[in-house]
This record gives structure tokens, C-alpha cells and sequence, in this order.
């Protein structure tokens, strides 16, 4: 049998997969990546790209390529429920940071804006990203089976065009091979939650829809009619390219039968949630699918790493799936990357577990929430199962008419459309992600108290463990955020006026540790000028302190001023997060012990 030896292997070539290679590529690890798929997503799955994974895509470079590819933030405002797309429009809300109320906070919030990026259009840019970067992706290649020792990660993959096998040894492995994973079943990683709650089909359509969209432009449609109560309502239409090709999602109960998949009932079952009985509609793809709730106890066992939705798995309300995915590569990479290189200790992979874990449980309990939370709409539409059609379009009748019944109503349907904001403009749950680990090391400060609904609202701080605030900055003659001043694999430190001791310790710790510590100072006089003073009214620390910014742009550690010697406040941070003593100080301790045996 055929072996390939690689530092790190990924299992799968989604979101996840692809990510995670094409930064580790990037950090230059030599990574393999392989999926039994002929190709990338072939239908448009997950789409919702919130703005922390765009600024992942932003450090890959490629955040423009991504913009072009998606249906803009603007095109995105409206969700919409209503009968049909040509019946009776029965609520509407601004979605995603593009209502008055609300787009100021995505704007102050991030260098970059929330997009629609159809999957299947998304990952062909992600990979060319990754083999721009040097990594190696395979198709048609399929894991068999994998183990580990304290060596070694042994994966045994088949060829599936030749039949070859191939034994591929490395020293590390990510499982990004979704919810089937062979990675999670043959190393054992225990799940907790509940599969097939539920059973949904996805009707992938070339039908335009221009006269109905156009004037209240969204990426999410809810058709509501008798005899439905499900989330989706009588089906569901998702944007994904505006305004003529679609995705209809339906549900439907299994204890009554299979639903008819034909293109002709597919095309009935559209044509009855458009309202138009003439509307030529094309058929792509109809597929099947089922919502879960998931989540590993742990995403590290050994020398190999979980991700994506072989980790956690839910439904795609709030749009977080593919999101998580991304961001789980962003946290794993550059852990991985240190590792690999001998800067870190194992030990540091850990921390991914423990970081990401929490957000993994957390998001999957939010999307649960979030169907539930759909049903106060359907109860105030009056829709239930097995009512008649009458019955249903009198209840509508009713709930519009000039009667204290109508009245009632209308008040219990707004109160259900203001609960969609906690799946709709969740922003404090799309950024606010908080870690807790040995790669954090915390100043004594606790996270500042939320002055508004932690999960609608983003709060920025400094303090370690959250994400680096955006500011725009004076770099030269260009505006640049914060967030363009760290990440891309390396760690840096920020400081202001009085703050070059930190900068020349970063230097010296840098070389002590065989790492690449940038730093950055922001202040009046050189290259980077915190020119409107948002930078100085969100760090939370004097001209002269110091914030240690990581690799996925989270805060490791700060100091509120200038120490006395700041190189070994450095050494010690550093030495607590790569788990590992400077090397001449691991150096000296060996001559040492040689010397005493």
C-alpha cells in the first residue's frame, strides 16, 4: 500500500475543511485535504456569511472574491411572510443589520459586511484560495478508516475512480467530514443530543421572481397557508441568486407517508406557494434532510481535531452553521501551525477543545430555540394541521378585520415578528463569542457587564478571551481597521504614546521563542494614528499599556500600562500560552540536567 506522510490531514472539503487548509497553507504547514466528492457543494446548502466569518475570509485574502460572488448586505433587508409570494403579505421585518435601528451597530462592529454566499459558490473560492496558499486537496478520495498512537495519526483512504488504497501518516488530523464523520465514530468521540427531529426537503429553483421580490428585496420568504404550523411554514424560499433562482424548503411527516418529489409536484407545490399558476419554474435538484441537535463533549482527542458539522450539528436557523465551521478553522489553524512547528506544546490543542466547544453547544442550543420561537406565528395566523382551507383563509380574514378579535391578533403577530430578531439580528450571538482557556490569560478583569440583550447586541471590549474591537485607523494614507493590524498567523502586541518598551520586548520574546510577534504602535507621529478616537475610547487601557492580540484576532492578554520589565511579563504570558519555556531558557535547563547526570 501506497503511504503519504503530511504534518496535517483533513478529512473533508467543506466550509471547515477547505479553511482549515488554505490557513494552515497560508502559515506554511504543509497540509493534505481530501473528500470522497467528485467536487465542491454541488447545491447551495448554507448561505447566511455573517461578519466574523467574512473576516476570516478578509485574513485569507479573498474577502473581495466572496463579496462578489454573494447577494450584497443591502439585497438582504427584507424577511417576508405572507400567503403566497402574489397573495396577502402578512408581516415584514428588516433582517441582519440593515434596519434603522439596527445597522449602525453591524457598521461600528466590523470592517466588514454580512453577505449571502450560496455554498456551492462559496467553496470553489475558498479552495483556489487554498492551492494559491500550497495546499493539497484531493477528490474522489475516500477515508476508509482511521487510527492514532502517541506518534502518529494513521488514516487509511480508497481512490474511488482507481480503487488504490493509500495510507496517509500525520502527525496531526482535523475531521471535517460533516455529519457522517468516520473520524468521529472510529477514534470515539462522544455526542450528546438528539438526530432526526424533524425531516425537510430542499427544492433547488430557477423560477423569477422579480415582480414579487424587487421592492422588498430579502433573502428569506415564508409562505404561511391553512393546514401548516411547521417553522418553515407551507414552504420557505431562500435567495440564492436575485431574483431567479431559489431554494423552496418544505417539511413534512414521515409517519404520513413520503411527499411526492416528482418535478411535476415539485413545480405544483411551488406554483401554489408563488400564487401564480403560470409561472414557468425549472427544477435543479430536490433533496432530503434532517434537523438534528448535536454537539461533541469534545472536539480534541489526542493528535485530532473536530470541526464543522462533525462537531456540532443543528438547524440552520440564525444561519450559523457553516459560519461555525469557518470559525472553528480560524481558532484551529494557528494552533496547529505552532504545533507542528515545534513553537508550541501539543498541549495547546487542547485550548481549541475547550474554546470552541462552548460556542459549538451554545450555537446549537440557539438554533433550537430559534424553530421553536417561529411557532407564536403560525399560532397567530390562526394555522394549525388538519384544519380545513376555509377554516385557514377565514382565520386570516379575521385577523385583518376592524373586530377586537382582529385587534388581539394583530398585536400577538407583532410581538411573534419582534421575537424573530433574536434569529434575524443576533448579533451579540453572530460576534460575541467569549473563550476560556490556557491560550487566554486573564488580567483579573471580569467581562464587563452587558448593557443591553447580550444576544441581539455585540458588546466590544479588550478584556482576554473576547475578539479584538474594531476601529478605523490612519495607517499612511490608507483607513484601515484594527482588525488589518493582527491576525495572518501571527501574534502582535498594540500600544500608543509611551508604549516602545512593549514594542522592543516583542522583539526580544519574539526571538526568544522562534515566533513572529508583530507590534504595532497607535499614536500621534507614527505610520498608525487613531485619527477619530475609536480606537482610544474601546481598548480599556492607558497610551502606555498593552493588548497581546492572537493569530484568529482574539485577545490573549492585556496590561493597562507600562510594567516595570516587560519582557518577562511577555516570557511569562508566552510561556503560559504555547505551553513552553523560551528556547534558550529550554536550552540552559537541558545543558543542566546533562551536566547534573
Amino acid at each position: 500500500m501506497r503511504q503519504i506522510r503530511v504534518p496535517v490531514f483533513v478529512v473533508g472539503a467543506g466550509p471547515a475543511g477547505l479553511t482549515t487548509a488554505a490557513l494552515l497553507a497560508k502559515y506554511g504547514v504543509e497540509v493534505l485535504a481530501i473528500t470522497r466528492y467528485p467536487g465542491t457543494a454541488h447545491s447551495p446548502r448554507a448561505h447566511i456569511t455573517n461578519q466574523r466569518t467574512v473576516e476570516v475570509f478578509r485574513d485569507l485574502g479573498i474577502e473581495d472574491r466572496v463579496q462578489a460572488l454573494a447577494t450584497s448586505n443591502e439585497l438582504m433587508s427584507n424577511n417576508v411572510w405572507a400567503t403566497s409570494f402574489a397573495g396577502t403579505e402578512i408581516a415584514r421585518l428588516q433582517t441582519w443589520g440593515t434596519g434603522v435601528k439596527r445597522k449602525s451597530d453591524y457598521e461600528a462592529a466590523s470592517p466588514s459586511q454580512m453577505c449571502n454566499a450560496p455554498q456551492h459558490l462559496l467553496e470553489p473560492v475558498i479552495l483556489t484560495a487554498a492551492r494559491e496558499y500550497g495546499a493539497s486537496v484531493l477528490f474522489n478520495t475516500e477515508l476508509v478508516s482511521i487510527r492514532q498512537t502517541e506518534e502518529a495519526v494513521y488514516s487509511r483512504v480508497v481512490d474511488r475512480l482507481t480503487g488504490e488504497e493509500i495510507e496517509v501518516i500525520s502527525d496531526y488530523a482535523v475531521g471535517a467530514d460533516g455529519a457522517q464523520s468516520v473520524v468521529v465514530k472510529d477514534l470515539g468521540f462522544e455526542l450528546e443530543g438528539e438526530m432526526g427531529l424533524g425531516c425537510a426537503i430542499n427544492c433547488w429553483l430557477e423560477v423569477d421572481l422579480t415582480k414579487y421580490c424587487a421592492h422588498r428585496p430579502g433573502v428569506l420568504y415564508w409562505m404561511s397557508q391553512p393546514g401548516s404550523e411547521y417553522w418553515v411554514g407551507s414552504g420557505t424560499y431562500i435567495c440564492v441568486r436575485p431574483w431567479n433562482e431559489w431554494v423552496l424548503l418544505f417539511m413534512y411527516n414521515p409517519s404520513e407517508g413520503e411527499p411526492d418529489l416528482s418535478e411535476e409536484a415539485v413545480i405544483a407545490r411551488a406554483r401554489a406557494t408563488i400564487g401564480d399558476p403560470d409561472i414557468p419554474i425549472r427544477v435543479k435538484s430536490v433533496s432530503k434532510w434532517t434537523i438534528n441537535r448535536m454537539c461533541a463533549r469534545s472536539m480534541v482527542k489526542g493528535r485530532v481535531a473536530i470541526a464543522g458539522d462533525a462537531a456540532h450539528r443543528h438547524p440552520p436557523a440564525n444561519g450559523l452553521g457553516s459560519n461555525t465551521s469557518v470559525q472553528d478553522a480560524f481558532n484551529l489553524a494557528w494552533k496547529l501551525a505552532l504545533i507542528v512547528k515545534g513553537q508550541a506544546s501539543p498541549a495547546l490543542l487542547q485550548a481549541y477543545s475547550d474554546e470552541r466547544q462552548p460556542v459549538a453547544e451554545g450555537v446549537v442550543n440557539r438554533a433550537i430555540k430559534s424553530v421553536g420561537e417561529m411557532l407564536p406565528i403560525a399560532r397567530a395566523l390562526g394555522f394549525s394541521e388538519g384544519q380545513s382551507a376555509g377554516e385557514g383563509w377565514a382565520s386570516v380574514d379575521e385577523l385583518f378585520s376592524d373586530s377586537e378579535a382582529g385587534r388581539q391578533r394583530r398585536k400577538a403577530l407583532a410581538e411573534a415578528v419582534e421575537l424573530q430578531n433574536y434569529q434575524f439580528n443576533c448579533h451579540g450571538v453572530e460576534l460575541g463569542q467569549r473563550y476560556t482557556s490556557s491560550a487566554i490569560v486573564r488580567d483579573g478583569a471580569a467581562f464587563p457587564a452587558p448593557t443591553r440583550d447580550p444576544e441581539l447586541y455585540y458588546h466590544a471590549t479588550t478584556t482576554p478571551g473576547a475578539c479584538l474591537p474594531h476601529a478605523w485607523i490612519q495607517r499612511d494614507e490608507e483607513r484601515v481597521s484594527t482588525l488589518d493590524l493582527v491576525g495572518h498567523g501571527a501574534f502582535t502586541v498594540l500600544t500608543g504614546a509611551g508604549g516602545q518598551s512593549w514594542i522592543d520586548a516583542a522583539g526580544q520574546v519574539g526571538k526568544a521563542f522562534g515566533i513572529s510577534i508583530n507590534a504595532v504602535s497607535i499614536a500621534h507621529g507614527t505610520s498608525t494614528f487613531d485619527v477619530y478616537g475609536d480606537w482610544a475610547r474601546q481598548r480599556e487601557m492607558e497610551d502606555d499599556g498593552c493588548v497581546l492580540v492572537r493569530p484568529d484576532r482574539f485577545v490573549a492578554w492585556r496590561a493597562n500600562e507600562r510594567v516595570a520589565d516587560p519582557v518577562a511579563e511577555l516570557r511569562r504570558i508566552f510561556t503560559q500560552i504555547l505551553g513552553k519555556a523560551p528556547r534558550e531558557q529550554a536550552a540552559t535547563a537541558t545543558h543542566v540536567a546533562a551536566t547534573a547526570a
